[in-house]
């Protein structure tokens, strides 16, 4: 099962059985995740477990080794259900890292300095490679807001952006005001889906501001405007959306 690594900033390849062909055509997402679990070698002896039924294409341990587990060209299993843009299939369409990290259930630490240093080098490698667009790098927590909350509110996702890595706007200033939350209807909740929905967000537009809302918005706040993580769409939550679709490339 050995094959040859893809990056140049590889150490070692560490075959996992958990892959298979990609369906369809197109390959234009890169999904970063978190382990969430206690070691790393745990979680990189799960990636390759037959019976886990998980993997990713790459592996980042928290000293900046990375390890690769699955070529490019073969789906990888890391995103499981989710979706982005109308996309269902988000594994035939994505590259995975795994970065080592406890998780939320961990406490959330920092990530440390030579790790996210080697995940942006690997980032910026695969993007330029496989010209990846900008709005196209996301989390683990954008393409399955209800089930994950990877890598989480403490990735330093602007550290990236400034090396050429994903999509940023200096999040708005978090203000009272006006907001939108759990129980709200109406014609202005049904444009904020539309906003999100058009960003890339699985949200369906049906004017009522349910559980699954709170799921995107919050998954949303991780992301592009993790000050605050609540759920509620606060007006510096909705004018960093509107920052971001303006800004967004062609």
């Amino acid at each position: 099962m050995s094959f040859s690594p893809d990056s140049p900033l590889v150490q070692s390849v560490i075959a996992s059985p958990n892959r298979g062909a990609r369906i369809g055509d197109g390959l234009d997402m890169l999904i970063l995740h978190y382990t969430g679990m206690p070691t790393a070698q745990g979680a990189l002896d799960r990636l390759c477990n037959p019976s886990a039924e998980v993997s990713a294409h790459y592996f980042v341990f928290e000293d900046g080794r990375v390890v690769q587990m699955v070529p490019e060209a073969d789906r990888a299993w890391h995103a499981g259900a989710g979706a982005w843009a109308g996309t269902r299939d988000v594994n035939s369409r994505s590259i995975g890292i795994e970065i080592a990290h406890p998780g939320h259930s961990g406490g959330l630490p920092p990530y440390p300095e030579a790790q996210i240093a080697a995940v942006a080098r690997l980032a910026r490698d695969i993007v330029v490679r496989r010209a990846i667009p900008g709005p196209r790098v996301l989390a683990h927590s954008d393409v399955a807001p209800a089930r994950k909350e990877d890598p989480g509110e403490g990735f330093p996702w602007e550290r990236l952006a400034r090396e050429g890595v994903g999509h940023w706007v200096p999040p708005a200033p978090v203000r009272d005001g006006r907001f939108f939350a759990m129980g709200d209807t109406g014609q202005p909740v049904e444009a904020l889906q539309a906003m999100l929905a058009l960003y890339g967000y699985a949200q369906p537009v049906t004017g009522h501001f349910d559980a699954a809302m709170r799921a995107v918005v919050t998954a949303f706040q991780r992301h592009f405007r993790p000050a605050r993580i609540d759920g509620v769409a606060d007006s510096s939550t909705i004018t960093t959306l509107r920052d971001l679709i303006a800004s967004r490339p062609a």
